[in-house]
């Protein structure tokens, strides 16, 4: 980094960006989803430019990217999500995939990596194996614009509940193998979900009482700064903040079913819509930018002489068939027919790289080839892209067909017509 000239540095930083809303067009047309693209992109800019990339000066700010990013996305997320009646069978059913494919893969991933890598115990194994069995919302969220309501209400849930799912997973676990007893263990289980959904659920009241009496024009970016200071002290009291961003966009959006009864005289309805509309486009936008160089910066880190080794290669090979089998028998059991492309639609990304260096010191494992890390997330991603093509193609498809019956309908209206007046 020494010796750029600041001037070169934000010349990159605009393109970076429009190169990236660029992609984003692509993506809509094609459903190639537009983080692979900025991978690949990282990746070449730093082979073209022979930019060596320095792990240990860039891990925090690709940790603080990914952090922030983290939070933007799932409040994004939150902030488009209804709570009704009609939803309920949906949020369970998202809820049911989401947990039993993160602890089926974990324990599959964690057999696979005793077996190929060797020379680890299970609980070792298992840490490793938990990012990697986390469904990304950070990729899934901006790829899935394309598909139906339905389909995609149903993988936003799923992808948000599977972060933190595996977040609380793999920081219970860590948090508490010290701790003796199941009994103990799950009282600190019970302890932490239980005491973050109350300090979410009061969190997110008091914001929103705050938020709608503010009358200064500058408030979206100190209420965000607010939610950020919040998830980052819960994470140093090993509290399950992800909760947090998740309820306080739940009931911002659904205020309407948390403020009922007599709460209803401390909802200023009127002033919350106006301000929601400018929140929820700052969220986005914010959003776009964090991930756009969150992922330029993680292809930048890329390293394929850990990808093409025989036991990655193999382990890979193994995760990715065991994940997808899972899959197809879980969904072909809970919905029976049309779960295409969902199925498909399990890349992995932005929490498995932050949990993948979050594994404390004394269980990292020096030769453990980082590979398998990179290739989850292409191989994965992959499969995402090519679901999402297809359904794309198959999209247009029943709409020529529909086009093709609906002339043919509307010729043979035409000759009966004809026929009658004779």
């Amino acid at each position: 980094m020494e010796g750029i000239s600041a001037y070169y540095l934000v010349i990159g930083a605009a393109l970076i960006i429009i190169v990236s809303y660029l992609y984003n067009i692509l993506a809509q047309k094609t459903n190639i989803p537009s983080v692979i693209l900025l991978i690949v992109t990282g990746y070449a800019a730093k082979e073209l430019l022979g930019i060596e990339f320095n792990e240990d000066e860039w891990f925090l700010p690709l940790e603080v990217l990914g952090i922030v990013g983290l939070i933007l996305i799932v409040l994004e997320a939150a902030l488009d999500l209804e709570l009704k009646r009609d939803k309920l069978r949906l949020i369970l059913q998202s809820t049911l995939v989401a947990g039993l494919s993160l602890f089926f893969n974990t324990f599959f991933l964690a057999l696979g990596i005793r077996y190929f890598i060797g020379n680890l115990d299970l609980l070792t194994s298992v840490i490793y194996a938990i990012p990697l069995s986390i469904t990304s919302s950070a990729i899934v969220i901006p790829s899935v614009n394309g598909l139906e309501k339905s389909k995609r209400e149903f993988l936003i849930y799923e992808s948000t509940i599977s972060d933190i799912l595996g977040i609380m997973f793999f920081y219970l676990l860590v948090e508490n193998l010290d701790t003796n007893g199941v009994t103990m263990v799950g009282l600190n289980v019970i302890s932490n979900i239980g005491g973050t959904l109350l300090l979410s659920v009061t969190l997110s009241y008091a914001m929103i009482i705050a938020f709608q009496r503010i009358k200064s024009d500058v408030k979206l970016f100190l209420f965000f700064a607010v939610l950020v200071l919040f998830y980052a002290i819960g994470k140093l009291f090993h509290l399950s903040s992800l909760l947090m961003i998740l309820v306080f966009g739940l009931v911002l959006e659904n205020r309407m079913l948390f403020f009922s009864g007599f709460l209803r005289k401390y909802l200023d309805e009127d002033n919350v819509k106006r301000v929601l509309v400018d929140f929820k486009l700052i969220t986005r936008e914010s959003s776009f930018v964090v991930r756009t160089f969150f992922f330029f910066i993680l292809g930048m880190s890329i390293t394929l002489a850990g990808v093409f080794v025989p036991d990655i290669l193999l382990l890979t090979l193994y995760f990715i068939f065991g994940l997808f089998s899972f899959r197809f028998f879980v969904f072909k059991f809970l919905f029976k027919r049309n779960y295409f492309p969902q199925v498909f639609i399990a890349p992995r990304g932005l929490i498995s790289i932050l949990l993948f260096f979050a594994i404390p010191k004394e269980f990292r494992i020096n030769d453990f080839e980082l590979g398998i890390l990179l290739l989850s997330i292409v191989v994965t991603s992959l499969f995402m892209a090519w679901a999402l093509v297809l359904d794309s193609f198959g999209k247009v498809g029943r709409m020529k067909r529909y086009i093709s019956f609906k002339r043919a309908v509307d010729r043979g209206k035409g000759l009966l017509k004809r026929k009658n007046k004779l």
